[in-house]
């Protein structure tokens, strides 16, 4: 049986970019640290296959496997089945589970045990993974329903306005956050200067 897509409205894709390019509640981290592309990859497929994004399902197996996993691992990761994973990414791959399942509400003690297993740094590059396919996957479905719309095939758990709004909404978000963010840092920087 196919996952259903799953649908978030305008305002909740504009909380998921403007999550992504602020790294919400994070620390800046110390250096960059790069996932490896077979771990990068299982976190995409976690993420994806609790939002069921189309697209991004095909897009991210593709690359899975040219990351060099398996046909049989790719399709478990697609079926929320991680008992292939490798012991030091499986943390890592249920958070962003959890972070998906949740739509970015995420536990704080998951969080917390998701720092401690891997550090601040490490922690930064899978959360801003797990973003990142929040936002490609949300896109991803909302292109998806507005095409099956115009096939005379809306899905019952979408809606025009969501659809459109997400769509082109993105040219219109990633420029507000980003401003949004700068002013916060100025509002930030006066506050601490006249301290």
């Amino acid at each position: 049986m196919e996952k259903e897509n799953r649908f978030y409205d305008t305002k909740t894709f504009y909380r998921f970019v403007e999550d992504f390019l602020t790294n919400k509640g994070q620390p800046k981290p110390k250096k960059r640290v790069k996932l490896s592309k077979d771990f990068m990859e299982r976190i995409m497929l976690a993420v994806t296959q609790v939002n069921g994004c189309p697209y991004c399902s095909y897009f991210h197996a593709k690359e899975a496997l040219r990351a060099g996993m398996s046909n049989e691992e790719v399709k478990k990761l697609l079926k929320g089945e991680f008992g292939d994973v490798p012991d030091d990414q499986l943390a890592a791959i249920l958070f962003a589970e959890h972070y998906a399942e949740t739509a970015g509400n995420f536990d704080e003690e998951a969080y917390k045990k998701l720092v401690e297993t891997y550090g601040e740094d490490y922690t930064y590059s899978i959360m801003r993974a797990i973003r990142a396919i929040m936002v490609g996957n949300t896109h991803g479905n909302a292109f998806s329903a507005l095409v099956n719309r115009l096939k005379g095939k809306p899905y019952k758990n979408s809606n025009l306005k969501d659809e459109l709004g997400i769509i082109f909404g993105i040219f219109v978000f990633v420029p507000a956050a980003l401003i949004n963010q700068l002013f916060k840092r100025k509002v930030n920087h006066t506050t601490n200067s006249k301290n």
